[in-house]
């Protein structure tokens, strides 16, 4: 990009509506002179008690686009932190990892010291799901720095930080203590010492013996002992809202964003990091995804829709679109939404070159690539491509080419390898949600006689015509053939001719599957017709 580019776009960037700029300008405010020494500091945080999901992808991805949208800005520089909170207490053995009485031997352990299940050579159960988290990001080319919280705490880097909560205990019981009932009120403590006795975390009163020192006492549930220990090093945890505030506090982080279910405890939270001496960070809170049933996606549950499986029948680069749009709106995330997002994510890639930098940035497209946004080169849409799949009636991707190489010739698996991936995809979904779900009604006489008339027009056309030249027939067969309405026209084309209530644009889709085929297709749809009608079956 040339100098003159890179003018043009920062000054786009600075009054650009678009969210990650919004969310940008807050650090700008917050640092009116500047940036801090050791630049702006994002971060994202993770349980490790299971396997990487959707959440994380999708908040690692927007924090990512706000810190890009910073860099389009301003020059200053910035990190992200991805944090592992693996001091965490198992407090349930998950069903699906192996050894599970040796797992159910250590509850209540912190994740860091329970043993590795999987038998893979790491050091722990959080060792093991923190590997994963970071091939996860590496898979997806996300930058980020990772930081464990058993590592944080065992070298020290939180020691001062937790004095501080040991210093300011009573400010931080009176910020927690009216947000709880009234039975936790009595044993509600906000550090949780990890016993020398059972390696648990335990939650029990403590009181206070030098918070200089760093050093509590607690009475040991397994034996009634009063024990003293220091908190320092690994030797406690902190209650969630306290560790989240130490943390933001120790880590100096400027910009945190989190899920419309966890307002309060960022309200609870940013008090208590106020208390310890520090700024909580900027951010916002998105909206969370719903289920095809309008119901909250929850990891338990299963009821929602993994990266897996949204990998397996679209790119990654819809999926990243789709989780950019309106972030503060709920939104359906089921498969049906699925080619409607790939169709989308073309359409928005195809205008980007042609945009003004303001319309740029305020294209996903800009977003979901970080600046770098490739050229459009899909000649088909997913859309298109499911319906040819269906009236094909084969999982022969070879084949598939065939009527492909008839609409888009310069095309080629080598020379358009994403068109190739979309094909594989177009197979895929098919098979797993469309194919069942196909019934081809037959067409009543006003219909059957509209479809005459397209049958005739078709065969007039020559065996290579284009898209528009087809859809122009389309058109006229419907103004001429008594429907007021055009719509009602096209749902007759994908009912009888496709099975499907919504369809491609047809003129596009006869091209794809040329004339002849088309017009074999308009025949066994006449056949279907009820007698008496123009080409029906014999009474």
């Amino acid at each position: 990009m040339d100098s003159q580019a890179t003018s043009e776009l920062r000054a786009a960037a600075l009054v650009s509506k678009a969210w990650p700029y919004e969310e940008a300008r807050k650090l700008l405010k917050r640092y009116p002179d500047g940036p801090p020494a050791g630049g702006i500091v994002f971060e994202t945080g993770y349980g490790p008690s299971g396997l990487p999901h959707l959440g994380t992808f999708q908040e690692v991805a927007r924090t990512l686009m706000v810190r890009h949208a910073l860099g389009e800005m301003v020059d200053w520089p910035s990190r992200l932190i991805a944090f592992s909170d693996d001091m965490d207490g198992m407090r349930k053995v998950p069903p699906n990892v192996p050894h599970q009485d040796m797992m159910h031997e250590h509850l209540d352990q912190p994740l860091s010291r329970v043993p590795d299940p999987f038998g893979c050579g790491h050091e722990s159960y959080a060792a093991h799901n923190n590997g994963l988290l970071r091939q996860f990001l590496d898979h997806f080319g996300f930058d980020y720095e990772f930081h464990a919280s058993s590592e944080c705490n065992a070298s020290g880097r939180f020691d001062e930080t937790l004095k501080s909560v040991l210093r300011n205990y009573r400010a931080i019981m009176d910020v927690m203590l009216p947000t709880l009932g009234a039975e936790r009120r009595q044993t509600y403590s906000p550090v949780l010492p990890v016993s020398r006795a059972t390696g648990k975390v335990l939650q029990v009163p403590i009181e206070m013996v030098d918070p200089e020192a760093g050093t509590v006492a607690y009475v040991e549930p397994e034996t009634g002992e009063r024990v003293e220990q220091s908190i320092l090093s690994g030797g406690a945890k902190l209650q969630w809202k306290v560790d989240w505030a130490m943390r933001w506090v120790a880590l100096g982080v400027d910009y945190e964003m989190s899920g419309k279910d966890l307002i309060d405890s960022v309200t609870q939270s940013s008090k208590i990091a106020r208390i310890l001496g520090g700024r909580p960070p900027e951010g916002f809170n998105y909206e969370m995804f719903l289920d095809e049933n309008g119901e909250k996606i929850s990891k338990s549950k299963g009821n929602g829709l993994t990266i897996d499986e949204w990998l397996t029948y679209a790119p990654q680069e819809s999926l990243a679109f789709y989780i950019y749009r309106d972030p503060r709106k709920a939104k359906q995330l089921s498969f049906s939404i699925i080619p409607r997002a790939v169709d989308e994510y073309q359409q928005f890639l195809a205008a980007y070159p042609d945009q003004e930098w303001d319309k740029r940035l305020g294209n996903p497209v800009h977003h979901v690539h970080a600046g770098a946004v490739p050229p459009a080169r899909m000649p088909l849409t997913f859309g298109l491509l499911l319906n040819l799949v269906g009236v094909a009636s084969t999982d022969d991707k070879d084949l598939l080419w065939a009527f492909v190489k008839r609409y888009a010739p310069e095309a080629s698996p080598e020379s358009h390898p994403e068109l190739d991936a979309l094909i594989g995809y177009a197979l895929a979904y098919f098979r797993d949600f469309v194919a069942d779900s196909l019934r081809r009604r037959a067409p009543d006489e006003r219909e059957a006689g509209a479809l005459a008339d397209l049958d005739a027009r078709l065969a007039a056309l020559p065996a290579e015509a284009g898209p528009e030249e087809i859809q122009f027939e389309v058109y006229e067969v419907g103004k001429s053939g008594g429907f007021e309405n055009l719509r009602d026209w096209f749902r007759a084309l994908y009912e009888t001719l496709l099975g499907t209530s919504q369809g491609p644009r047809m003129g596009s889709f006869f091209a794809l599957y040329g004339i002849d085929n088309s017009r074999r297709l308009i025949a066994e749809a006449l056949a279907a017709s009820p007698p008496g009608s123009l080409g029906g079956g014999v009474a």
